[in-house]
């Protein structure tokens, strides 16, 4: 049996105009990149979160989901049993080539930065972002994703947006990340 064309001319409309836009549907789920089960999951004090945390994984940059996936997969499997944590530190990361991966996932104490994990999302964008910009689509999928958590009460529609190095001794999230942040909404240069 064959559609009417004007049948098939709805159908592709509403699938162009239902899109979302605001990240919440792009999100690969912890199941998609092959991670191992949590050895616990704490939720987070203050939720929603007032607080943004953004890292790099000063890791080489994926340019695939397949490579991506092996990445955010390594990166677990370094923070459980090299660092001893109970699951991978950070909420969600973001691939060179955009897609966003579900770490610990909204409303969860993440072990990004310490003293400010019961009150923050972090997420992570991967790549060594000390010396190499980030992805033009890498940036716009973080702008999606604090959109996604912002329209549906994951993230506090006044929350403060922060690099990692604003409340810890290091580099994170790298220089040519922490100059773009700066120039983002809600960045707040002295956030204590």
């Amino acid at each position: 049996m064959t559609c009417p064309q004007t049948f098939v001319f709805i159908l592709v409309s509403i699938c162009v105009f239902s899109r979302n836009t605001d990240g919440c549907s792009e999100i690969k789920k912890r199941n998609s990149w092959g991670a191992v089960n949590a050895n616990e999951q704490t939720k987070l004090v203050q939720n929603p979160p007032p607080l943004v945390i953004v890292h790099h994984s000063a890791t080489r940059s994926c340019n695939s989901q397949d490579d991506c996936k092996k990445l955010v997969s390594s990166i677990q499997h370094y923070h459980i049993f090299t660092n001893g944590w109970s699951d991978i530190g950070y909420n969600f990361l973001i691939g060179s080539e955009g897609t966003i991966y579900e770490g610990r996932g909204w409303g969860l104490i993440g072990a990004h930065a310490v003293g400010f994990n019961n009150n923050s999302i972090g997420i992570c964008l991967i790549g060594n972002l000390q010396d190499n910009s980030p992805s033009e689509v890498q940036l716009s999928s973080l702008k999606s994703l604090i959109a996604c958590g912002v329209s549906t009460g994951k993230i506090h529609r006044n929350y403060t947006l922060i690099g990692h190095r604003q409340v810890s001794s290091t580099l994170c999230p790298g220089d040519k990340l922490y100059n773009i942040l700066k120039n983002m909404p809600r960045f707040e240069p002295q956030p204590l």
